[in-house]
């Protein structure tokens, strides 16, 4: 027989007050009253709580227990039974996370080690927004599948494979994430995966649109653009100017910022978070680029940027770059292709070694071996490169003369 009424439950005092089949009310104080569920199992007592009554009423608790009583005739803990099944909820509920929440999370826990300037943050999250959300955004990401996958990248993988080949590479990241987060399954293949996987089901994008290089001036006509160039006024032709003397990347010379400048040493040091290599780069600096700088400095606007932007703390965008090529009827070029044509300037004119010149472009050593061996930057004999390029620069077009193999020697 039950001893407690609805009534009673409300009025009873401190204490444990019991209601039958192992069921007890355990009030605390006027307002903190709760179910308990009593049972011995394997000759230990244990105890479950069953919740509030302001949760769970007389009616409710004793059917807890009447399911609860149930699992023991079976030789089940309800407690642990409860345990696993709220487990297995948690897991039920991450499975169902969706897509671009998985995607976004990601984004969250990497974007601090992409540069302080979100350029690579937003060039993710325009691909995925773009391409992969309206596919595949609002669905679970435990469910995303080959098909899925495909139906993301095919219609744009002969139209725009660049951006395809980056996209794949942006989802089946995403999808490892989620492995790692739980919210896969970690022993189902990434969908997303080339290798082994996708390649089966379409063409390497090197087939479908050879890769195609910024376009370069031709070394002998550097010196005389360079001329030209430095007629121009504005910013964006100093940054050139300068882009084109320091072998950079417009990126890292348009984000370059006054603190990584020692014009005592004449060094410019590119912190690792602006490096498309992730390592810091230290870069020699002739006296033309630091005419250029010295220049800059007359204008500081205390934002700590080098090359202003038209609004403050805000860097020289990209689009003025060109602009100032397009003003010197040179539309075809681009700023990066400048480093081609030092890289040409510095095979067929010079007797600089090709590592040297690699340092200076800051390109990553494919060979392992090599990579572990070669642990300086080569700064001095860099600096020698730069100032060549400098000197070779300031002077009118001349007839390029290939070193002798004994030149290549010395130098070395």
């Amino acid at each position: 027989m039950t001893k407690l009424t609805a009534a009673t439950v409300r009025k009873l005092r401190p204490g444990m007050h019991c209601d039958g089949n192992g069921l007890w009310l355990q009030v605390s104080g006027p307002e903190r009253r709760s179910w308990v569920f009593r049972f011995k199992l394997r000759g230990k007592q244990r105890m479950m709580g069953l919740g509030s009554v302001k949760d769970v009423s007389l009616a409710e608790a004793r059917e807890k227990v009447a399911d609860a009583r149930k699992l023991l005739r079976e030789g089940i803990d309800p407690i642990e039974q409860r345990r696993a099944e709220e487990k297995a909820a948690a897991v039920a509920e991450e499975r169902a996370t969706s897509f671009g929440s998985a995607a976004e999370a990601y984004l969250s826990v990497h974007a601090s080690g992409w540069g302080k300037n979100g350029e690579h943050l937003r060039h993710w999250r325009s691909s995925l927004k773009t391409y992969a959300y309206p596919v595949i955004g609002a669905l679970p990401v435990s469910e995303v599948t080959t098909q899925h996958v495909l139906e993301v990248l095919q219609p744009i993988w002969s139209k725009l494979p660049v951006t395809a080949s980056r996209l794949r590479g942006r989802i089946e990241m995403v999808l490892n994430y989620a492995n790692t987060r739980g919210w896969r399954d970690g022993n189902v293949m990434n969908p997303a995966l080339w290798r082994g996987h996708l390649q089966n089901a379409l063409p390497p994008t090197r087939k479908v649109a050879p890769v195609a290089h910024h376009p370069a001036l031709d070394l002998r006509d550097a010196p005389a653009f360079m001329a030209t160039l430095r007629e121009q006024d504005g910013f964006g032709a100093r940054a050139l100017e300068f882009d084109i003397l320091t072998a950079a990347r417009p990126g890292e010379v348009r984000y370059a910022r006054w603190e990584e400048i020692d014009l005592d040493n004449s060094v410019w040091t590119i912190p690792a978070s602006r490096m498309k290599s992730r390592r810091a780069h230290r870069v020699p600096l002739s006296k033309v680029a630091l005419a250029i700088l010295r220049d800059m400095a007359k204008v500081k606007d205390g934002s700590g940027l080098i090359f202003l932007g038209q609004k403050f703390g805000v860097a020289l965008s990209h689009a003025t770059m060109l602009a100032v090529l397009q003003r010197m009827d040179h539309s075809n070029l681009t700023a990066h292709g400048f480093r081609s044509t030092f890289r040409d300037w510095a095979a067929e004119s010079t007797p600089h070694p090709n590592h040297v010149v690699e340092q200076a472009l800051a390109h990553t050593i494919g060979d392992k071996v090599e990579a572990a061996y070669r642990r300086g930057d080569l700064f001095e004999k860099r600096k020698r490169l730069i100032n060549d390029w400098a000197a070779y620069l300031a002077k009118p077009p001349a007839q390029v003369v290939r070193p002798t193999f004994s030149d290549r020697v010395e130098a070395a």
